[in-house]
């Protein structure tokens, strides 16, 4: 919610308008991201005339401080939503940056890879504040995703898989 939100849309106003059409998706329960999502739309629109994009929402897979166990139950529900989802929307790439509900998106596009549907790159960027340690979508992802992105050094040490570029947003 926000600070993800924000995260992500400063690494989308990076990439070329050959992105698109862009599919966001967010927790049902995520107030903020729709807004900060439209306009973020409607200015890049103004550079790039055939700037396409759509919002889905799902159930949020993880509320934080959610205990373990019933985030499983949780996270398998918003499963039933994202399959179908990602299935329909068939993505090139799955760009995503740490909230809990880009882990079943992820599954379900690592699914349809194996399935042999179709084949999304995944990308996952460690948010700016985890400086020391991983989020918990993070210590999932590492082992799903294609390229594992942190910005800080320390984390590039504990784990070898990651790309350190620096801060990136």
């Amino acid at each position: 919610t926000g600070g993800h939100t924000t995260e992500i849309l400063r690494l989308l106003s990076c990439l070329s308008e050959s992105y698109s059409p862009r599919h966001y998706i967010f927790a049902d329960s995520d107030k903020m991201s729709e807004a900060k999502i439209c306009s973020f739309e409607q200015k890049r629109a103004e550079t790039f005339s055939n700037s396409q994009f759509t919002l889905d929402r799902i159930p949020r897979s993880r509320e934080v401080r959610q205990s373990w166990t019933s985030s499983v139950v949780t996270t398998l529900y918003s499963m039933l939503y994202s399959l179908p989802l990602t299935y329909k929307l068939k993505p090139d790439l799955v760009l995503c940056n740490g909230p809990g509900t880009c882990v079943p998106v992820c599954i379900s596009a690592l699914l349809l890879r194996l399935l042999g549907i179709k084949r999304a790159i995944i990308v996952y960027v460690e948010s700016i504040c985890r400086v020391e340690t991983l989020s918990l979508s993070g210590k999932i992802l590492y082992y799903f995703s294609d390229y594992f992105i942190v910005q800080w050094p320390n984390l590039k040490e504990k784990y070898p898989k990651s790309v350190y570029l620096g801060r990136i947003v």
